[in-house]
């Protein structure tokens, strides 16, 4: 059965072994402000690191984060948590993006080489299977580089009625105004219905990876066709 760990081997084995074979070593060195700025060196020598996200937190800001974070206690015990640590969050203030700011402050930072920032809550992952070891959990994991995310993925829930009981309870932060979290797909739910073997969600950025591996700083050196502004004698000038 394929399962998070499984894509984490998958991901590392591809993207070290890519740049062993493009470069001859697993260091590399990247220049984040452009080819004349300060150099940094990358070591994608597997395996890579790997931060659990609730027990990483914890370590970092010396709390223990509550158990069931479906509740207002939760909601507010990480409202003060941000407000302690200076960590600024825009409304809405769901639990879900007051979590992932805190992990964009004290995790994200700490991803300089290739790292796997593992296991998000269920209230983050409306779409991941629950963890097999702890039910407050999904199998899901974030690969980051040079302090961005990569890639995406996660051992995707093929339960419809666990998946129509997450997309009600995200239901509820669409409504508080975020944007970011999912509606009830009754389409995709009744698609499950039908049987979805074990199966795992993968998603690469092929293009920042481009940038660390061809040391561009800008996106649009690496994309194929990026968005370009026309030029005031192009015929596209013209046209409202």
């Amino acid at each position: 059965q394929l399962a998070c760990h499984d894509l984490i081997k998958m991901t590392e084995d591809m993207i070290s072994g890519l740049v062993k074979s493009v470069f001859g070593s697993y260091q590399i060195t990247y220049h984040p402000e452009g080819k004349t700025g300060p150099g940094v060196d990358l070591d994608f020598t597997p395996p890579f690191k790997r931060i659990s996200m609730i027990s990483g937190l914890e370590e970092k800001l010396g709390v223990k984060l509550p158990s069931d974070l479906n509740t207002p206690e939760a909601n507010q015990f990480l409202k003060d948590l941000c407000i302690k640590h200076k960590v600024d969050c825009t409304p809405p203030l769901t639990t879900a993006r007051l979590l992932d700011k805190l992990v964009g402050e004290f995790l994200e930072v700490e991803c300089k080489n290739p790292t796997f920032i593992c296991d998000h809550p269920i209230i983050m992952s409306p779409l991941a299977k629950t963890h097999r070891s702890d039910p407050r959990l999904t199998e899901r994991f974030e690969l980051f580089l040079h302090f961005k995310e990569i890639c995406n993925a996660y051992t995707e829930l093929n339960s419809p009625f666990v998946q129509r009981e997450r997309f009600l309870n995200q239901a509820k932060d669409k409504a508080a105004g975020d944007d970011e979290a999912q509606v009830l797909d009754e389409d995709f739910c009744r698609a499950l219905e039908y049987g979805l073997p074990p199966t795992g969600g993968w998603g690469c950025g092929v293009d920042r990876i481009t940038m660390f591996l061809t040391d561009c700083n800008n996106i649009k050196e690496v994309l194929l066709f990026p968005a370009m502004k026309p030029t005031e004698d192009s015929p596209a000038a013209g046209k409202s």
